[in-house]
């Protein structure tokens, strides 16, 4: 069962947009998610404050560009490779074949609060 699903009808459900890395990731309270590689060491606290939009079941806050006075806080669980891609490339009638791979690095964190 999905978290969206789960929460629809309930009004205490609070998110958040938040950029990460570039990256923008909807986020709650307790939810693990994986980002690209954080400079942290695991077991350190992350405070992210590119947040883009807020609500805590009655209120939506967009922000323009970020909400002002809003943070998230996480934790740095482990870091760790993802899944290998093969990366081909060939130039036809040229004799030309090329092939590599790609992992790219991730950290997980755990969000501990959100703060509007």
């Amino acid at each position: 069962m999905r978290a969206e699903k789960f929460y629809q009808g309930n009004k205490n459900f609070m998110y958040a947009i938040v950029e990460i890395a570039g990256q923008q990731f909807k986020v709650t309270k307790g939810r693990r998610i994986n980002v690209h590689r954080l400079p942290q060491a695991e077991g350190d606290q992350v405070e992210f404050d590119n947040i883009l939009l807020t609500d805590d079941g009655t209120n939506i806050n967009v922000g323009t560009p970020k909400v002002a006075g809003s943070k998230v806080t996480a934790q740095v669980l482990t870091h760790f490779k993802g899944e290998k891609v093969p990366v081909f490339k060939k130039k036809k009638r040229k004799g030309y074949q090329k092939w590599n791979n790609h992992r790219q690095y991730y950290s997980q964190i755990l969000v501990q609060e959100i703060i509007f």
